[in-house]
């Protein structure tokens, strides 16, 4: 990219009122207004609202925060491909330039940490996942960066001089460290390389995606991935020299692909079914699940997991007390209870660990998940398993839960909704599992034919039960021997009418926590929710699902289908027409099923 000059003449968008036009169509630069307003009162700050053209790219300035207590003002960078100098082999397809914008935004952050000496500039910090993001998009003829800045005041008066040297320094600095792919020297050659790493990490993932689905396997392992994390909460790789084990298939489970970059790729393949992961306590069986669990996104390069791939829509299922629970057809796992309660259609406002559960993975298989995730740590053991002992104390007539191991084979066969499961304290899933995993020090070991010489040497009575007709079947080309459940129809929530600037409240915090209005909606079981900017969008989306999509006919699947077209069409903009301000800057795409989990457990439900 050329040098930069001085922020010259702005040019004003049609999309500003005609005050706004006049202003941006004054001869002053950028740099000298914002200077001429050193010492006048915060709200002149609207005067540089416009397009200010500073060379090789144009800088939007969209909204200006209403005092210096207010959310941040609004910023958006534009170039295009050619003058930041992008690779076409970055910029060809629309994985392509996912990946692309999502590094571009990586490369900003860390440029702003360089440049700029204060906090003033806010933009979206990624996670280790590569994802669809507001916050930069990359099209063939189009690059933009979208930001935040508080502009800098004592009090409610401008430091005008401050905002100056703002827009001078830390931010075209940093704009100008982010967009440039052109100077020939070695740190942007560097940059390059990372890119293009980038860029083909996510293609490999992708691709290894349809593997699974050509192959008919749910998940897949690389030799080599390092599972590990640092901590229990921090989402970087254990490195080796502080003990992480290369993860090695199984040799009866290895498996190899070919990919676009990577080239033949050997490692676990899993295949539809049952699969049960044991071992003892501290072993890896939860590194493992977790994996597959965040299997379903793509990772940076470095992560370990770049070559763990699950099918899209897997979704971890866990117990949830207190959660709400709305018309869910519980009864292949709840039913008969005292009092003789329709389970069918069962709905409570406090659910318990094991109805919560139970109602998880109805949910999850009504909204189309071909696999279900569990972990006994994080399950209701009532749910999982009644051994001989139980079931001979407490006749089966009194007792309303049906364990989930009377069912999982089933719900495979009849349901086509695979499991993989971790489970180290009963051996009752080993006679219904179609393979094994034991995790012995991190290593992988395939011990189906041992466990099922156990199971023949200690046998148990079984009860092994169809899916029910009347419940949710996964979908499959294929077809399913299981009828479909009863539809759920969400009603339309009406916008309410509001007076006096009264907005509807529409917001998230951290991963797992969604408001509307005055309900929250609570998402800690939610797991594969990676990153806060999906929550933000699935709080926008619940809002548009109930009073844009829902009309008392159309099942909750349905409902997801439309929005994940407006998602295609227009981007995270769609949010837009469901309230967020034009231009979000921090939004992230969720999935299809995390958003149905969220809806699920808005206590405003209301269903037909």
């Amino acid at each position: 990219m050329t040098p930069r000059p001085d922020a010259s003449r702005p040019r004003s968008h049609a999309r500003h009122d005609e005050a706004a036009r006049r202003r941006a169509g004054s001869d002053q630069d950028l740099l000298r207004d914002l200077r001429r307003l050193d010492g006048r009162n915060y709200g002149a700050y609207k005067s540089v609202l416009g397009d200010w053209d500073y060379g090789d790219f144009t800088l939007s300035v969209d909204r200006i925060q209403s005092d210096p207590y207010a959310p941040p003002s609004s910023l958006r960078a534009l170039t295009t491909p050619a003058a930041m100098g992008l690779p076409e082999d970055c910029l060809s397809s629309g994985d392509q330039r996912l990946a692309a914008a999502d590094y571009l935004l990586r490369s900003f952050g860390r440029a702003l940490r360089e440049h700029s000496s204060a906090n003033a500039v806010q933009a979206a910090r990624p996670g280790q996942e590569i994802l669809q993001r507001s916050a930069c998009t990359v099209r063939p003829d189009r690059v933009e960066l979208r930001f935040q800045v508080h502009l800098p005041a004592r009090g409610r008066v401008i430091l005008g001089d401050a905002a100056a040297r703002l827009f001078d320094l830390d931010v075209p600095d940093a704009l100008m460290a982010a967009f440039d792919l052109v100077s020939d020297d070695g740190a942007t050659r560097a940059r390059l390389e990372e890119l293009r790493a980038h860029v083909r990490a996510y293609e490999d993932h992708r691709a290894l995606q349809q593997a699974l689905a050509d192959n008919g396997w749910v998940a897949f392992v690389a030799d080599g991935s390092l599972l590990a994390r640092r901590t229990g909460v921090s989402p970087l790789p254990l490195p080796l020299d502080a003990g992480a084990v290369p993860f090695e298939a199984p040799e009866s489970l290895r498996r190899s692909v070919a990919l676009p970059h990577a080239g033949e790729v050997t490692g676990m393949a899993v295949e539809p079914g049952v699969t049960v992961i044991v071992g003892g306590g501290y072993h890896g069986k939860s590194t493992l699940l977790s994996a597959v669990q965040q299997g379903v996104y793509a990772h940076v390069p470095g992560d370990g997991r770049e070559l763990v791939a699950t099918l899209p829509d897997a979704v971890k299922v866990r117990a949830a007390d207190g959660r709400a629970v709305t018309g869910v057809d519980v009864s292949p796992f709840i039913a008969h209870l005292p009092g003789g309660a329709d389970t069918t259609r069962f709905s409570t406002s406090n659910a318990s660990g094991s109805t919560s559960q139970a109602a998880a993975i109805v949910e999850a298989v009504e909204l189309g998940a071909p696999l279900l995730l569990l972990d006994e740590d994080t399950s209701a053991t009532n749910l999982l398993i009644r051994d001989a002992r139980m079931r001979s104390l407490v006749r089966a007539e009194k007792e309303p839960i049906t364990p989930l191991v009377d069912r999982v084979g089933s719900l495979a066969r009849e349901g086509r909704v695979s499991t993989i499961m971790v489970m180290g304290g009963s051996g009752d899933y080993l006679d219904v599992a179609d393979r094994v995993l034991m995790l012995d020090t991190y290593r992988c070991l395939d011990v189906t034919p041992r466990a099922h010489e156990v199971v023949a040497a200690m046998p148990r009575s079984r009860e092994d039960l169809p899916w029910p007709r009347s419940a949710p079947a996964g979908r499959d080309e294929g077809g399913s021997d299981a009828g479909p459940a009863a539809p759920r129809p969400p009603e339309r929530i009406p916008v309410r009418a509001r007076g006096g600037g009264d907005r509807p409240k529409t917001r998230s915090s951290g991963l797992d926590t969604v408001v509307l209005d005055k309900q929250t909606i609570n998402l800690a079981d939610v797991e594969q929710i990676v990153d806060p900017g999906q929550a933000e969008a699935i709080a926008w989306a619940v809002r548009g699902l109930v009073e844009h999509f829902a009309d008392g006919r159309a099942p909750l699947p349905e409902l997801l289908d439309r929005l994940e077209r407006s998602f295609a069409s227009e981007g995270l903009d769609a949010c837009v027409k469901f309230g967020a301000r034009p231009h979000p800057a921090f939004l992230v795409r969720p999935r299809r099923v995390d958003i149905g989990a969220a809806l699920n457990r808005y206590r405003t439900l209301a269903l037909v």
